[in-house]
């Protein structure tokens, strides 16, 4: 299994599928921002904002531009004053939500191992 996770890039690290989309969703601000609209549906921009603790309005702008462009986020936009834009997931959007709560549960189950591996790294290296 491990060979051939890393033999599905080796011949095309340039255009391996796995890094690509690793690199725009893998931060954490693009699955917290999936994760609020899987959960709440639609939500204007700045109900995201205030749902995403410690995201800035101008790091919100680029991550949802980001995961627009990937075609995972809709966005709508009425012509109305003040203006109303409205932020959904889309079907592909919806369809990384199952992989996203996996790394939840996983993260979840497996922190008290990671923090304690990371005390026991911290000690080794301050010695």
């Amino acid at each position: 299994m491990k060979k051939e996770i890393s033999r599905k890039c080796e011949h095309d690290r340039d255009n391996c599928p796995v890094k690509d989309v690793l690199n725009r969703v893998g931060d954490k601000w693009s699955m917290l921002t999936v994760i609020m609209l899987a959960d709440h549906g639609v939500l204007r921009f700045n109900e995201l904002h205030q749902l995403i603790d410690g995201i800035s309005q101008k790091m919100l702008t680029v991550t949802l531009k980001t995961l627009e462009a990937d075609g995972l986020v809709s966005r709508k936009m009425y012509t109305q004053i003040p203006p109303k834009v409205e932020y959904t997931l889309t079907s592909l959007g919806e369809s990384l939500v199952p992989s996203l709560l996996h790394l939840y549960d996983w993260a979840n189950t497996h922190m008290p191992e990671i923090k304690a591996s990371r005390e026991r790294y911290e000690k080794n290296i301050s010695l």
